[in-house]
């Protein structure tokens, strides 16, 4: 598969219950990479821009290392580890935050297995993975969490615990998880407003409570290090205005190869949460996804998008953005 689009890939999107400003954003990040990027007020679970709809709405990829924040709220919850933890692997020992900032496999494949199948599908359950993600939205495919362990032979739940083997995870499944970790620990159903109207009468739905709050300070440490000194650091290329939080994922699947980037930002106007998924082939990478995510924040800024309301107001509106939104 090329990693770079062929045509319009969001010609099909559906548009007027979005913010313009995100939305138009996040298409400048993307450029002509295929790819989707979604973006979520974790506040109440309304899709700010869903971009590539087609793609985002789509049963899913398999997770890469990604799915590792599951498995840490896991493990912490559990008392397997805490932040602190030294574990011991090949010659080396690592504790939580430097095994999620450089997405070390040996550390956990190693909790995958002590904490086993039966309680890491809880887990992942629990956190919304196997189930859709949204409320109504049209055309949304759930994914697929197995229930039982891929066999040994194939590495088994240590497999499925480093880089998801086996898990078929969506974009929405994940930006509602970290949109969680983001918020508290509130998993909302997540929302697009599909017309200006149901844009102006939003009403939050929660799905359920998470009991992670207290582990969700050990998560940041690791997320905020991926991006500072670890394999999200590209994204800091691009962007240093404000604290980003965000985890990688990259594999290959059949000959397609996926690069994740799931982040949320402590903004001037409060968090945004954002899942960028690129497919393709070498060029697809989750370091480059981070760093796409760079670009989405600087445009946003370049924009004004973070400055006073009034300020924001009182400004023109880029040349051409009319024309780009309406041939979407």
């Amino acid at each position: 598969m090329s990693s770079y689009a062929k045509g319009n890939i969001f010609a099909g999107d559906i548009t007027a219950g979005e913010d313009p400003v995100v939305r138009r954003a996040a298409i400048e990040a993307l450029g002509a990479m295929n790819g989707t990027a979604v973006v979520i007020d974790p506040a109440d679970g309304r899709i700010l821009a869903m971009v590539n709809q087609r793609l985002a709405l789509s049963p899913g990829a398999e997770p890469c290392s990604t799915i590792k924040l599951s498995v840490a709220l896991a493990a912490l919850s559990e008392g397997i580890v805490t932040r602190d933890t030294m574990v011991r692997l090949r010659g080396f020992h690592m504790n939580l935050t430097e095994a999620l900032a450089h997405s070390n496999n040996l550390y956990f494949e190693k909790l995958g297995r002590e904490l086993g199948f039966e309680r890491v599908q809880r887990y992942a359950r629990e956190f919304g993975l196997g189930e859709l993600a949204g409320y109504h939205i049209e055309g949304e495919h759930v994914g697929e969490y197995p229930r039982q362990a891929i066999p040994a032979a194939q590495g088994g739940v240590g497999r499925m615990c480093s880089f998801g083997q086996g898990v078929s995870l969506t974009p929405l499944q994940l930006g509602a998880l970290i949109s969680a970790i983001a918020n508290g620990g509130t998993l909302y159903y997540l929302q697009h407003p599909t017309t200006a109207e149901e844009a102006a009468n939003f009403a939050p739905v929660i799905k359920r409570k998470l009991d992670i709050a207290k582990f969700i300070p050990d998560v940041e440490d690791g997320m905020a290090g991926a991006v500072e000194y670890g394999t999200a650091r590209s994204m800091r290329i691009k962007f240093r205005e404000f604290p980003l939080f965000g985890k990688t994922g990259t594999c290959s699947k059949a000959g397609t190869r996926f690069g994740w980037f799931g982040a949320f930002a402590d903004t001037p106007r409060g968090k945004l949460v954002t899942v960028f998924l690129l497919e393709g082939g070498r060029p697809t990478y989750g370091p480059y996804a981070a760093q796409l995510t760079g670009d989405f924040y600087r445009h946003l800024w370049e924009d004004n998008y973070f400055s006073p309301r009034e300020m924001r107001e009182n400004q023109t509106a880029p040349a051409g953005a009319e024309t780009r939104m309406s041939a979407e």
